[in-house]
């Protein structure tokens, strides 16, 4: 039974997806009988956003004597032991378990403090759809879990298992609720979302869930997709990208790197010249669409002549918002064992790869000037253009989708008016 008097809070680390199934899990958690819990839902990219939770969970306990820490996400998943360890937690449990309420009841008068599974062993991605984001507009829908890729830097794989998707009726069906609740935007998403589909009867292809989407969801206003492969984007879901004006012209890609020698040192399947070749593509098809990407700076055996390679990949493949991440070597990858660049080095190069990705963005803001723009309107007045640009506007109401003109630049954010 609920205590009435409950109050749950989640500390987010890493992905939109953690930030997703934080509320996921906040729902499920609903179900313990502990008055107070956080959760710490933990990102393993990287050994800074390892650091970080263990930081979060060592302030929430001073700050908070007697409440129950319950720890998940990739990194609870993959390494328990250094979270068990630590006096402050009170529960760690693993990423399958940590979304469903059957994981919290009884949950805190249990003697056990880990329980996380072998990740690989999961077929399901199923159960935890949600209601969308609380106090958002925009909603995720998680489509698709884990990833049967092995790049030789990540470590994500093992914290999230193997690739397993939704059914497209399930889909349809959770779309389909959010639009009856006034949700105008819905982002797809998942680990390795363009694997979708793969473990499914005839193998149908993100594309392939896109048209489906599209006409079995009429009410839908807008639809966006979170980071994809790029060599995975299909003939039909570039279609859709060019004609289906449902489908907002913002695509965030798995890049990596700008190398094609360091792109194979890491695994990737694709290379430069298909990178740009696909935007140079999308773009001619359709001139207002904007390209995002994750960049790692300083790979073992990265030259200068490598950086420059990614360095440049800023511009030749158009690109206006830049994840930049510095190495981190993770344990157990093929990556760690490879020549290491100084740390020192990797924080400069990561640092040049960040003003050079602030000033690309920028230029996207400033070409917007003196335009006007369809604007869904989050919360206090911003809002995100369809290229999802971001845009302050007085006056404009959570939840609507409006006209406005764009007027101006102030740092990282349009200034417009209706």
């Amino acid at each position: 039974m609920t205590n009435n008097t409950q109050t749950i809070k989640a500390i987010t680390f890493g992905c939109r997806l953690n930030l997703y199934e934080s509320e996921a899990m906040k729902k499920a958690a609903a179900a313990s009988d502990g008055s107070q819990i956080i959760l710490i839902n933990t990102c393993a990219v990287t050994a800074e956003a390892v650091r970080q939770a263990k930081q979060a969970i060592r302030r929430a306990r001073r700050e908070n004597p007697s409440a129950a820490i319950i720890v998940s996400g990739c990194a609870a998943q993959i390494d328990p032991n250094s979270f068990a360890q630590m006096p402050e937690v009170t529960k760690i449990i693993g990423n399958d378990e940590k979304t469903n309420p059957q994981t919290y009841l009884n949950l805190l008068n249990n003697d056990t403090r880990v329980f996380v599974n072998d990740i690989a062993s999961v077929k399901e991605t199923a159960g935890h759809l949600i209601d969308g984001l609380e106090g958002r507009t925009r909603a995720y829908v998680q489509v698709q879990n884990g990833c049967d890729h092995r790049c030789t830097f990540c470590i994500i794989p093992f914290g999230r298992g193997n690739s397993r998707s939704v059914t497209a009726t399930e889909v349809v069906n959770v779309i389909n609720g959010l639009v009856d609740k006034g949700v105008k935007e819905v982002v797809l998403s998942g680990v390795d979302l363009t694997a979708w589909g793969n473990d499914l009867p005839g193998q149908p292809n993100l594309g392939n869930l896109l048209q489906r989407v599209f006409k079995l969801c009429p009410d839908l206003l807008r639809l966006r997709l979170s980071s994809i492969d790029a060599v995975e984007i299909d003939d039909t879901m570039f279609r859709l990208f060019a004609n289906e004006a449902r489908l907002m012209p913002h695509l965030h890609l798995s890049l990596q790197h700008g190398s094609d020698l360091i792109l194979k040192r890491m695994k990737r399947r694709h290379l430069r010249a298909s990178a740009i070749e696909l935007t140079s593509r999308l773009k001619a098809e359709r001139p207002e669409i904007a390209f995002g990407a994750d960049i790692i700076a300083g790979f073992p055996t990265e030259t200068e002549a490598h950086f420059q390679d990614s360095l440049s990949l800023i511009d030749d493949a158009q690109l206006s918002f830049v994840h930049v991440f510095p190495y981190s070597p993770r344990p157990n990858t093929p990556a760690m064992r490879m020549p290491q660049l100084p740390r020192v080095l990797i924080k400069e190069r990561a640092a040049i790869l960040r003003e050079k990705a602030t000033f690309a963005h920028q230029a996207l803001l400033e070409a917007q000037i003196g335009s006007r723009q369809t604007v869904l309107v989050e919360a206090n007045g911003i809002g995100r253009l369809d290229n999802f640009a971001r845009i302050k506007i007085d006056n404009a109401s959570s939840g609507d989708i409006i006209e406005a003109n764009v007027n101006s630049r102030s740092g990282e954010f349009l200034i417009g008016s209706i």
